[in-house]
Parts: structure tokens; sequence; C-alpha cells
């Protein structure tokens, strides 16, 4: 079994090369948290919201009248998850030479505190998030104000570059690039700024990449600068409501913000600076995801896209499709030939609009052991595109359709073929869940419950289908309630016995094997009556998770 593991992972390492992916650059993902009484009151909470939103870094503001051994639990757990703290401070104000001693005093707080602390509970930078340009001085002394804050940059980056490695790090707002530096009107101030830090979060609080008032455009010049001084830039945007809505994403929410961000890297690849993001701040981000679609999976209404192509070429109509029949499961087939942005494109556009997307292939010869190797081609694509691409456009599960029956060989040798077949579902599951979340699933042809099990007359077939998988679609394909009922409702009491979740699934597509097949005839409005009535039925069983319509492409085109 552990070989079989290791040549699985050899296996998943080596189709990612093959397929054109590569281990990703790590970024930072980070955040900020002002309050620093959120880490004591609400300190799980906090890194649970860092783990789902993939937060590698917190910016968390010191408050230094509270014990160090306050701060040490929360980065000692903060670090075993991944998560760099650096601490924060600032202040319009802090500009000021008479304020130079005020801003130098959390330089001498955090290496006191590193010196009293174990390596995973030191604090790893310090930024300075100081905006003079709130103080009426900057309108009637702007120079005299840079020149100060100028010079305590200089007196702050001095400190914190010793030997105990600290970073240092600015917030810095996007238009500063419009400001020349005093005594030396050739140098914008930006691009001074950027030479005294290690890192620099650019402040560009907009709501879109492109057009001439969008994120892109706004920080061009400081990538430029960054790439050539060789720092570190983070992209920074707000979630906290502007009265100028353009300014934040508070307007557009979560959904949007993330489906912008997703696009950052492809329009940055090209500057070595590009390090990552930032999103202002921690409390409004929380409470802005309170509010994105979440997928009930106690209701599922999923459907079929069968064409992979179709996700590129009609996105928005699918999308749009879904909302209208409250759709929120899609099993899409992939075609390994197409690019992965394609793929990234649509999931990023579905999770955002409440839809899990599940990774779709199968062929009735995948039941037999000689097609093992196509899907684990399939299981190892998609556990590699997981891992290349972010939260927001990974797959929920992989789901196989494999109907064997259909093939001459069923009728002759129908236990072989069985046999084969639960060898490879074993491998898929095995393969699918090594080091992985990805949920199984399948479609079945609900009259497998009348098959016995090779090796165990005593059990259907559907039921040990049913075992090994986290939900399985139950294929009833007849188009009254009645009929969908009578084929699925023992499946569905003996799920609810082992605690398995299963999906009705009705045909649209005309068949031939006769009209009672599909609801081709009848059309959307008495399949939805129809489902409703089914839905009542079943809705009593906890095994019951929802409907699937087969498919996409004959359900929109079908009879209203």
């Amino acid at each position: 079994m552990k070989a079989a593991r290791i040549y699985l992972s050899v296996l998943c390492l080596s189709l990612g090369f093959l397929f054109g992916f590569s281990p990703a650059e790590k970024k930072s993902k980070a955040t900020w948290i002002w309050q620093s009484e959120i880490i004591g009151q609400d300190k799980q909470q906090v890194l649970e919201f860092c783990k789902q939103n993939e937060i590698n870094l917190i910016y968390l503001r010191i408050d230094m009248n509270k014990p160090s051994d306050y701060y040490r639990s929360f980065i000692r757990e903060a670090t075993a998850q991944g998560i760099e703290v650096h601490a924060v401070a600032g202040h319009p104000a802090w500009a000021f030479a008479s304020n130079q001693k005020r801003m130098m005093n959390i330089v001498g707080w955090v290496k006191k505190y590193n010196l009293e602390s174990e390596p995973k509970e030191r604090i790893r930078g310090i930024q300075l998030d100081i905006e003079p340009y709130l103080l009426p001085q900057w309108e009637t002394e702007r120079d005299r104000v840079i020149r100060e804050w100028q010079a305590n940059v200089e007196a702050f980056t001095e400190a914190v570059r010793d030997e105990t490695g600290l970073m240092s790090s600015v917030a810095l707002a996007f238009w500063l690039d419009d400001i020349p530096t005093p005594d030396n009107p050739d140098m914008p101030l930006s691009k001074w700024m950027i030479d005294q830090f290690d890192t620099i979060c650019i402040m560009a609080y907009r709501d879109t990449l492109n057009g001439s008032n969008g994120i892109l455009s706004l920080i061009e010049q400081e990538m430029h600068e960054a790439d050539e001084l060789g720092r570190r830039v983070l992209v920074a945007v707000n979630l906290k409501k502007d009265m100028n809505d353009h300014a934040s994403f508070a307007e557009e929410g979560v959904a949007e913000m993330n489906r912008q961000l997703a696009l950052l890297p492809e329009h940055l690849e090209e500057h070595p600076s590009y390090s990552g993001i930032a999103i202002h701040d921690y409390r409004y981000w929380k409470e802005a995801a309170a509010d994105m679609p979440q997928v009930d999976r106690d209701h599922y209404k999923g459907t079929y896209i069968w064409r992979a192509e179709t996700i590129r070429t009609e996105k928005d109509e699918i999308l749009a499709f879904a909302k209208e029949n409250d759709v929120n499961l899609l099993y899409v087939r992939i075609d390994m030939q197409q690019p992965i942005s394609m793929y990234r494109d649509f999931v990023r556009g579905a999770k955002a609009a409440g839809i899990e997307v599940h990774a779709m292939g199968g062929h009735p010869i995948w039941a037999l052991t000689e097609s093992r190797g196509k899907i684990l081609k399939l299981v190892n694509w998609v556990k590699a595109y997981n891992q290349e691409v972010s939260s927001g456009e990974q797959f929920h599960g992989v789901h196989l359709d494999i109907e064997p029956y259909v093939m001459p060989v069923w009728r002759d040798k129908k236990e072989a073929v069985l046999r084969q077949w639960m060898g490879n579902i074993e491998a898929f599951v095995e393969a699918t869940k090594h080091e992985s979340n990805l949920e199984v699933s399948v479609d079945l042809a609900a009259w497998l419950d009348k098959t016995p099990t090779p090796g165990q007359p005593d059990k259907p077939f559907a039921h040990w289908m049913m075992e090994q998988m986290d939900h399985t679609t139950l294929m009833a394909f007849r188009d009254q309630a009645e009929g969908i009922i009578g084929l699925v409702e023992n499946q569905m009491k003996y799920a609810q016995s082992i605690d398995k979740k299963l999906v009705v699934a009705v045909e649209t597509k005309e068949s031939h094997e006769g009209d009672f097949i599909t609801f081709y005839e009848e059309g959307r409005g008495e399949m939805n009556r129809q489902l409703q009535l089914v839905t009542k039925a079943l809705e009593g069983y906890s095994s019951f998770m929802g409907q699937a319509i087969h498919a996409y492409e004959y359900w929109k085109n079908g009879k209203e």
C-alpha cells in the first residue's frame, strides 16, 4: 500500500509537469488587524478565517500595554499554521521630527519582545503606516512635512535593519509617484520611499483592475520602480466602506474582489517585484465574507456540462441559467487539452455565484481494469490543478460517469465487469483522497440495487457503491414522481442508515427507450412540478441531498 501511494505521488507530480503545471511561487496574502484585542477574544476565529482564505501574513497592531504572553500564544499558533506576523504602527503625526521618539518605541518594544520569545513566537517584521497627507500642514508646508517624514523613515529603517533579521515595510499611497522629493525634484517620492523598505504595500484602493482609474494603471510606475530597486510589492485593496464607491470593494463584495485579484498574477507576472496581495482589513473582510453566497449542501440542484469548451464560450449564459434555475451544483467534464485558465475563470465565477463545481469524466470502458490509468489521469490532473490555483478556483470534487451496462460484454460477463469496476472505484477513491480533501462521487443507474455485489451476494451493488462515495447520484430516469420515488426510496433508507448522501437525477434528453424515461416531451414546467413532488416525498430522509437534471444543454434548449 505504501509503495502504491509513493507511486501515485510520483505519478501526480509527473503528470503535473506533463500538463503544464509548475509549482507556483509562494506569494503573500496579507491582512491587517488593527484591534489587537481581537487576537485574545477571537483567536481561533481569526486563525480559521486565515486558513479558509489562505492568509499567510498578518500586520498586527501592537498594544504595548498588554503583556508579552498575550502575543506569544497567538503568534505561536499562527506560525504553526504558516502565517507570519508583523507589527504595524503609525499615525499621520509620526511624520514630524517631534514624534520620532514615539515612532521608535515600537521598534524597541518588538526587539525586546523577540529577545524574550522562542523563535516560533517572534514578530517577523515591522510596518509603518504614516499618512501625513491627512494633516492640514500637508497643504501649507508640504516640503517641510516630507523632509521630516524622510528623516523619520531613515531613522526607523536603520534601527530595524540590524542583526535581529527584522523586515521593514510601509503602507504607501499609489499617488505618491506624482509628488517630487524635496531637494531632488527628478525623483518621485514613491521611488524614494520604495528604496528605504524591504516590502511596500501599495494602497491601490480601487474596485477594478482595468481602465485609467484601475489598479493596474495606478500602480504601474511603482511596479517598475520596485523592479529597478529590487524591492517586494504587495498590492493592497480595501473592503472598508468609503464615500467614494470606487475606492473600496465594499459595494461589490468579496466574491468580486476575489475575482479581480485572481487576475492580478497574469497581469503582473513580468514584474519580479510582485509578491502578493493585501486586503484591508480583517474586520471588514470578515463582515463582507459573511454575506457571500453559500452552497446549501442539503438542497443541491445540479446539472451536467459535457462539452467542456462551453464554460468558455457560454460562461455568462451558463451562470445566468444557473441563477435563473437555482442551480448550485455543476458537474463539468474535463478536457485536458483546454488551458487551465478556462477552468480557473469559470470556477471562480461559479463559486462567486454560490455554485459548487465538481470535475467530471467517464466512459463505459472505464469500468475495465485496462482503463484504470484513464481514471487516475483525471484524478491527478484535478489534484495538480487544485494545487496550482487559488482556493476560489478549486474544484470541490471528482465525479465519474461510468455506465458499463451499455457494452456487449456486460451481458456476457457481467460479474467479471463488476469486479473490475469495483477495483477501479477503489483505486479512484484511494488516489483522490490521498493528501487531498476532494470529494468523490459517481453516477449510478437506480436499478443497480437489484444486482448483487460479486463476493457479497446479499449486498446490492448500488449499496456497495454508496459505501465508497461521499455522495452518489442516482439516475432515476422517469418522467413521473411516482416512478422516480419508486426507484430510489429504498436506497434512500439504506444511505440514511450508513450516513451517506444521494442526489436524484432525471433526464431531459430525447430518449429512444420510451417516452417515460425523459422529460423531453413534457418540458420544464412539468418536470419542475414532478420534482417538487419528489422533494416533498424524500425530504424527510437525511440522505436526500437534492436533484440533478441531465444535462445543461438539453435542459436549456428543451420545451417550456
